[in-house]
């Protein structure tokens, strides 16, 4: 082949084509890669001096029936990994031929945990006495730093001679991260300069029990921004058609994952739901550190009949379709590609989106795996 002669797929006709099929499908015009006005950044990031540009591409049509996501979606992504587009274009394919995947939104909590400290045992105990009885007025204090952030409850949890507040808000459309923060720092303060009976308390903003940006088993059993279920049925004969692999198969296959999963320490049990989450959260201006957090899922399949059925149960889905980078150009595209640009419950609507798609991958990966064709798919696709 002629160096200068591009692969077969790769041309910038191709590039062309697959725009114009884009926007015969969803209206959806594939804006040209376009340099955000330096003003747009504040906020976002510090001592700028340029862009780095990761291709993008689209995978789709995935069908879902959710509580906020209705119908089907053409999902962008940005990632340099190769097969991983190929991989949850294949999932959507087979899920989309059996009905769609089901997505139930489960919850919406994010929270940030300051740790108070005090002489002794005694003043700890009969501090937790104070923020219930001023849990109102505290209340109050939170939510003046923000018009859209509700504080749902604070959770009080005694450790030694500390307590540990966790204060859990709803933040309605935001990811909310600085949100909590600084909600909850003008709490603290006001239950320094308000409850402290001449001796101020001394606390620290955040005692990291929340997990922020950690996978954490309080994240996994308590959830941490949007909780969300996915889920599937699947004929056996049509896993055998697309994946070239039965239910049997794949639910044998399970049980030894489990096993090298435990043996390994794995919190969460999935195959590569981070995969999904980091060309996600690239493509539509997420917080990518919250991989790390996010990525715990647990993915299950067993038989119904001769059918296949899988779940995704993913507790702690920290996005969010305004703030952050959702307003830089190309994200904000892609946030309208996918009618998740603001609106009330968008990022409910994000959350299972997001989740179907990490499901959608989980089970081509999972075929991949199981019908030993993971290796010849990376050196055919993938180098």
């Amino acid at each position: 082949m002629n160096k200068l002669t591009p692969p077969r797929g790769y041309a910038q006709a191709d590039t062309e084509a697959r725009q114009q099929w884009l926007k015969e499908q969803t209206g959806h015009q594939v804006p040209d890669f376009a340099l955000d006005e330096p003003e747009n950044l504040k906020g976002l990031i510090e001592n700028h001096v340029g862009f780095v540009g990761l291709p993008q591409s689209v995978a789709g049509p995935l069908k879902i029936d959710g509580t906020y996501a209705q119908g089907d979606y053409y999902v962008p992504l940005c990632t340099v990994e190769g097969t991983l587009t190929l991989s949850m274009t294949r999932g959507f394919y087979l899920t989309h031929r059996s009905g769609g995947i089901k997505t139930r939104h489960v919850k919406q909590e994010l929270s940030r945990a300051p740790v108070f400290r005090f002489e002794e045992i005694e003043e700890s105990l009969q501090f937790i006495k104070l923020i219930d009885e001023h849990y109102e007025a505290i209340k109050t204090a939170a939510e003046s730093t923000t018009r859209h952030g509700k504080l749902i409850r604070i959770d009080k949890i005694p450790i030694h001679n500390r307590v540990i507040l966790d204060f859990i808000y709803d933040t309605a459309e935001a990811a909310g991260q600085n949100m909590v923060t600084m909600s909850t720092d003008a709490a603290c303060k006001y239950i320094v300069k308000n409850l402290s009976n001449g001796t101020p308390h001394r606390y620290l903003v955040e005692s990291n029990f929340n997990a922020d940006k950690n996978p954490a088993q309080r994240s996994l059993m308590k959830g941490r921004g949007h909780h969300v279920i996915a889920s599937f049925r699947i004929a056996n004969r049509v896993l055998k058609k697309l994946l070239r692999v039965s239910a049997d198969e794949i639910v044998e296959a399970l049980v030894d994952k489990h096993l090298g999963s435990q043996m390994a320490g794995v919190l969460g049990m999935n195959l590569h739901v981070a995969n999904a989450l980091a060309a996600l959260y690239l493509a539509l201006g997420q917080d990518v550190a919250c991989v790390s957090e996010n990525a715990i899922g647990i993915a299950t399949y067993e038989k119904r009949g001769d059918d296949l059925y899988a779940t995704l149960s993913m507790p702690s889905l920290t996005v969010g379709t305004v703030g952050g980078a959702t307003r830089l150009n190309v994200q904000r595209s892609n946030m309208e590609m996918i009618g998740c640009a603001g609106g009330k419950h968008s990022s409910r609507k994000l959350a299972e989106i997001i989740c179907a798609s990490a499901l959608a991958l989980e089970i081509s990966l999972a075929g991949a795996i199981v019908s030993n064709e993971f290796a010849e798919a990376h050196a055919k696709f993938g180098r």
